[in-house]
């Protein structure tokens, strides 16, 4: 369903039409979060793995910290991601008066 309604829109895809200025505030707010989310992303992906070595000295029960932060921290930091990306995005949403019923 287009966010802004123009002339060619059909009737049927024009419940959720808001101006050109509300739909470009709209996509600024929503293309920020999204590029917010890929750098954290980024940073959990790579970031956390190039400098597990470093932290490997430090041990948690027998294991280095470096594990953890790899294979779970990592883990834990993507799912956080995405619970506060689908809340952040509900609440850009009703902003807007975009949201789903």
């Amino acid at each position: 369903m287009p966010l802004v309604e123009n002339a060619d829109t059909p009737q049927s895809a024009k419940g959720a039409a808001v101006d050109r200025a509300t739909g470009e505030a709209y996509w600024k707010k929503t293309s920020g979060l999204m590029w917010t989310v890929l750098a954290i992303w980024f940073v959990a992906s790579f970031g956390i793995h190039l400098f597990a070595p470093m932290l490997n000295p430090i041990h948690i029960l027998g294991f280095p910290l470096g594990f953890y932060m790899a294979a779970q921290g990592s883990l834990i930091v993507f799912v956080v991601a995405l619970f506060w990306f689908g809340k952040r995005q509900n609440e850009i949403d009703e902003e807007f008066g975009v949201q789903e019923d």
